[in-house]
């Protein structure tokens, strides 16, 4: 009964003695080995057949000699590669003893625990491609990263392709109609050095033929799971020649061909190869594949997604910032806008040049509070809300002052409930006025850090400005400074992304954006890019705004000015120094208006203004004509009737040239108008 219950175990039971030769096998070891009981007897430990001991079974002879020795049986695991498969063997190896206790020889019982083993393997895969797959929001990093795990524990040969849309965020179109799918290869990993089994390049485009094993699974959505044999590479051949001979020469014998599927849409493809691995692939590996794939396509659709929102965000943002520096030439600026990497990546960063009456010209650098699309919306109706101050002339003290109502309005309008960023109130600007003709500059401040200033000798300070309180506090001053800028100076404006950073605190940034600015460079081109490149990290958490101008003084002989007495009889004479001076310049086709013009504004200013009266010249980049008078009578632009014998003079004015207005100053006003000059390019601003 004994013997005919070892027989029929269903678990190898071998029984080695003391020469280590096999004195006994049941059944079941004779069905595995392939061999009759008889014909195995004799053999050593891990021996198939005399003097040949099969792959992973070398370590077993080892093992029984010690418990021969010991006496002490011992737990044994091997991995044999039998028929093309490997197979995980438990064993127990237990002394076998004679009536005296002497050990005689050992017994051997083995179990295949191949299916728990890879069972446990593929939950460890699993296990690793929820924390690796899918790090990052880049569509080509989790490619890689799907690669790179198959390849330790999966595959020999691992490549990942998408379909080109997909790379620029776009939504994907069925592949069910396309005769040929074009690819773009993203990722590929081997277990040899360089992917030579590869015939597509990294970043290269290729396509498949739907009549292709890798064509009709993409057809069909669905995983496939082929061998490959002789038969099969020439089956190939025909349609896909250069793959063949990849597959022949690395003799790939197995592949799986799994879709990248999200939300029902076709992304791409990925293929497994194994040709150093000896097993080929079973139905359940083919499960593994397709769940590492169907975890990555959603990690690579989410990251589509995310491409897509980030390009239009960044659309926004670029489309509301300056793209060409305004026609002035009070100074010559550049700019550098960088996106934070947190979030959709934008924010409410932004910079503005502005030209103002009189050649002098505003500058502007605000940071809206939070980041996302509502982040720059908000920063978009703040830069418009300055520009429309701009044009009304204030002092920057008064400008935020107004701005500061505007943000009360607009934070009190926003939802209590919204959870967006972008908040309005919190807001800081800084907006500064510099007149090239006196050198002088204005600037106030709303919570925003203090500009430096780079002298010509190569000294570079920290302007003190008072310090404002954010945009949207309401019932607080704001006030300004003035400072004289000699020519060639340079204002470096800038939001708090850039000396706000988690490696360095404000002061080290602070004293290093000193040394930076105060190095020599050739350009304002270069000296943002360095110091861009010195304080801004790879990955910035906050937008970084940076606004870079070198101020200029207007030449002498481009600019003239008259004193003139509350006369009537003078304006004639006010016509011919004008005309004149236009005559110096060479500008002679502008003589007839200008003289209009002057005629127009002196009179106004001798008739309802009050002394002193002044007549000012400007040639810049537009022909500049003003006229001051003590007086703060604002002038009204009215549409004289018929019969009417004058009030025709501003709107004659405001026909005649580009634009025209008024500024106020604490001793009267100066209503000017400028006329076009020939075009001259618009710099880029960044």
């Amino acid at each position: 009964m004994r013997c005919r219950i070892l027989e029929q175990l269903p678990v190898m039971v071998a029984y080695f003695g003391r020469d280590q030769r096999l004195a006994m096998a049941n059944t079941a070891s004779a069905s595995v080995v392939g061999k009759a009981e008889a014909d195995m007897l004799g053999l050593r430990p891990g021996e198939a057949e005399p003097g040949k001991i099969l792959q992973g079974g070398e370590g077993l002879a080892e093992a029984i000699e010690r418990v021969l020795r010991t006496g002490q049986g011992e737990p044994y695991e091997t991995h044999l590669v039998m028929e093309d498969r490997e197979h995980i063997w438990q064993a127990a190896l237990s002394p076998v003893r004679d009536a005296a206790g002497e050990v005689q020889g050992v017994s051997v019982v083995t179990l295949d625990t191949t299916e728990q083993f890879w069972a446990r393997k593929r939950l460890a895969v699993l296990n690793k491609a929820s924390r690796r797959i899918g790090s990052t929001l880049d569509v080509g990093r989790t490619a890689e990263e799907l690669a790179e795990l198959a390849i330790e524990d999966f595959a020999d040969f691992v490549a990942v392709d998408l379909l080109s849309e997909v790379l620029t965020g776009d939504e994907a179109r069925s592949v069910l109609h396309r005769e040929t799918i074009s690819f773009h290869r993203v990722a590929q990993s081997s277990v040899l050095e360089g992917c030579p089994e590869a015939v597509v390049p990294l970043g290269g485009t290729h396509a498949y033929d739907r009549k292709s094993e890798v064509g009709r699974a993409l057809v069909l959505g669905e995983p496939a799971r082929f061998d490959v044999d002789e038969e099969t590479l020439n089956r190939w051949a025909t349609v896909d020649p250069a793959r063949t001979r990849s597959m022949r020469e690395h003799k790939i014998h197995s592949a799986l061909v799994v879709p990248l599927r999200a939300r029902g849409i076709t992304l791409g493809i990925a293929l497994f190869c194994r040709h150093r691995t000896p097993g080929r692939f079973g139905a359940a590996d083919l499960q593994l594949a397709a769940e590492l794939v169907s975890r990555a396509a959603v990690c690579v659709d989410n990251a589509r997604r995310y491409t897509r929102e980030r390009a239009t965000a960044l659309a926004l943002q670029r489309s509301l910032l300056p793209r060409r520096a305004a026609r002035q030439q009070a100074v010559e600026v550049t700019a550098r806008y960088l996106p934070n990497t947190t979030g959709a990546g934008i924010g409410g960063d932004w910079f503005d040049v502005i030209p103002l009456s009189g050649a002098r010209v505003a500058l502007v650098v605000g940071d809206v509070v939070g980041h996302g699309l509502h982040a720059s919306a908000t920063m978009g109706r703040l830069r418009t809300a300055v520009r429309t101050l701009a044009d009304v002339d204030l002092a920057p003290e008064e400008l935020l002052t107004q701005l500061d109502d505007l943000v009360l309005t607009l934070d009190r309008e926003q939802p209590a409930e919204s959870s967006e960023g972008g908040q309005v109130a919190g807001a800081t600007c800084l907006y500064a006025v510099y007149d090239p003709a006196t050198g002088r500059c204005t600037m106030a401040r709303a919570g925003h850090p203090e500009p430096m200033l780079t002298c010509p000798d190569g000294t570079v300070r920290q302007l003190s400005l008072p310090s404002g309180p954010p945009l949207g506090i309401g019932g607080l001053t704001f006030e300004g400074a003035e400072f004289e800028l000699p020519e060639g100076s340079r204002l470096a404006l800038y939001t708090d992304g850039l000396i706000e950073t988690e490696d360095r605190d404000v002061d080290s940034a602070l004293d290093e954006l000193r040394e930076l600015l105060g190095r020599p460079t050739p350009s304002l081109e270069e000296s943002c890019d360095t110091v861009m490149d010195a304080l801004v990290p790879e990955r910035p958490i906050d937008d970084v705004a940076l606004l870079l101008a070198r101020t200029k003084r207007l030449d002498a002989d481009h600019y003239a000015s008259w004193d003139l007495p509350a006369d009537p009889a003078v304006v004639s004479n006010a016509r011919k120094r004008a005309a004149a001076q236009l005559d110096a310049w060479g500008l002679d086709d502008a003589v007839f208006t200008t003289e209009l013009v002057v005629s127009e504004l002196v009179t106004n200013a001798i008739r309802y203004g009050g002394d002193p009266i002044r007549l000012r010249l400007i040639r810049g980049t537009a022909l500049i004509c003003e006229v001051f008078d003590g007086s703060s009578t604002a002038p009204h632009l009215r549409r004289a009737r018929i019969f009417d014998e004058g009030g025709r003079g501003l709107l004659l004015v405001a026909s005649l040239t580009e634009r025209w207005g008024t500024r106020y100053s604490s001793t009267g006003k100066t209503i000017w108008a400028e006329q076009p000059l020939p075009d001259s390019e618009e710099p880029d601003l960044f």
